[in-house]
């Protein structure tokens, strides 16, 4: 199958020459060509098209490979990959000596950590942002993770140690309410009530009415 605008973009250089009143449409052909590989090889469909259009703002705002951009679990990364030089692999996804599964440093710079299990994206990019800081290297660190991940013991310790390390760790929480398991404590439930809550929606749609009469440079600050 042919894209108008897939087949122009290898990297994420590529992506960054569109305009922004182009990329639902390249959200529209990212949807289908992952739709099309994991119908050929199988795979984690569901978690790849939850962050379609995450993914295109994450390569199209920051400046990746540079900025370092780790996703929580592995098999939402599909997306990522046909983005970032793998768009012509992605038929072998998860075949014989064809592309992984899941992010593996070896397979691609812009596969700063290998993730398989979730919960582990904040701890490592907490260690990739110390190892800049100390190299006085500038550069983003951004760590994609769910609300189930969120979940578990090992994303609160690296959240306490980061806010401790007063550190500049940007952690993107994907509150979709999806997970192999029902989440369960209190974070859980917080988070819940709050993105249905009533005050909530007001607050988000006001903003969105007053950044309308904002300079696009604080429109933009706003929205990441």
């Amino acid at each position: 199958m042919n894209y108008h605008y897939l087949d122009k973009i290898n990297f994420p250089s590529d992506l960054r020459k569109f305009k922004k009143n182009e990329l639902n449409n390249i959200a529209s052909e990212l949807r289908k060509k992952t739709i099309e590989a994991v119908s050929k090889t199988g795979g984690h469909l569901g978690a790849g098209l939850g962050v379609i259009e995450l993914t295109i703002a994450l390569h199209y705002i920051f400046n990746t490979p540079r900025d370092k951009l780790i996703w929580d679990v592995g098999h939402q990364a599909y997306p990522h990959k046909i983005l970032t030089g793998r768009k012509n692999k992605i038929d072998t996804l998860r075949q014989k000596d064809g592309l992984y599964g899941f992010v593996r440093r070896s397979e691609s710079e812009y596969d700063p950590f290998g993730t398989a299990h979730s919960s582990t994206s904040i701890s490592a990019g907490l260690g990739i942002k110390i190892a800049k800081d100390l190299s006085k290297d500038n550069a983003n660190v951004l760590c994609v993770i769910g609300d189930g991940a969120l979940s578990a013991g090992l994303a609160y310790e690296a959240l306490n140690n980061a806010g401790a390390m007063n550190k500049r760790l940007i952690v993107i929480l994907n509150d979709n309410e999806m997970s192999i398991d029902q989440p369960v404590g209190a974070m859980s439930s917080y988070l819940t009530k709050l993105l249905s809550s009533t005050s909530y929606s007001s607050i988000r749609s006001i903003i969105k009415k007053l950044s309308k009469n904002f300079p696009e440079s604080i429109t933009k600050t706003l929205y990441r």
